[in-house]
């Protein structure tokens, strides 16, 4: 089999997510301005331009080596169901906050929906479909890919935090008190009353 592309593949991708995760950890670190953008400006364009640049690449890089480690059918079907899933639910939870939320632009605070249960639905979602992913992809290149990327998915909340607390002040600070940053005992609690609840109607 002919590496070559897989490894340029590979190499764009690391590269592109690898500048993203350094703006968005030292914006997290205060050192920056890069994440989240706030308004589509070059902030908004460079993130996601890097952000495409790198999905294409992990694409690319299962395409032409998916499997090159062998891993048996039960566990790529395993894998495949553990990114399809969450990843539908990830999409769910866009539908909730919005599509200029989610770009990271301004908008409403929303505690609704999924987000009642955390306040990052969605990056609890792709990290587990990351992980999905990276057992599909069944390759040590896409397991340096998804590494970089579950790394960037940590690491968004702590760097968009400061800029909601500026931005929506008290309303955050009370919403962060009671939903946890991922999921937590609170978040088991939080579903219980619900169905409870739409059970009691």
């Amino acid at each position: 089999m002919d590496w070559s592309l897989p490894l340029i593949a590979f190499t764009v991708g690391f590269v592109a997510e690898s500048a993203n995760l350094v703006g968005i950890a030292s914006s997290a670190l205060g050192w920056v301005d890069y994440w989240p953008p706030g308004e589509r400006g070059w902030r908004y364009y460079i993130h996601w331009t890097l952000e495409q640049t790198f999905n294409v690449s992990l694409l690319v890089v299962t395409y032409f080596v998916w499997n090159s480690l062998g891993f048996p059918t039960p566990v790529l079907v395993g894998g495949a169901v553990c990114f399809a899933v969450p990843f539908a639910g990830a999409l769910l939870a866009g539908q909730d906050l919005g599509s200029e939320e989610t770009m990271g632009l301004e908008g409403e605070l929303q505690t609704g929906g999924w987000y009642r249960y955390s306040r990052n639905p969605q990056y609890v979602c792709y990290i587990v479909a990351t992980v999905g992913f990276a057992v599909f992809a069944a390759t040590p290149l896409g397991f340096a890919l998804c590494t970089v990327y579950l790394l960037s998915w940590v690491t968004l909340p702590f760097a968009e935090e400061p800029w909601l607390r500026e931005q929506y002040g008290e309303a955050y600070e009370r919403y962060a008190e009671r939903v946890p940053r991922f999921v937590d005992s609170a978040s088991v609690r939080a579903l219980a009353d619900r169905r409870s609840a739409a059970d009691a109607e």
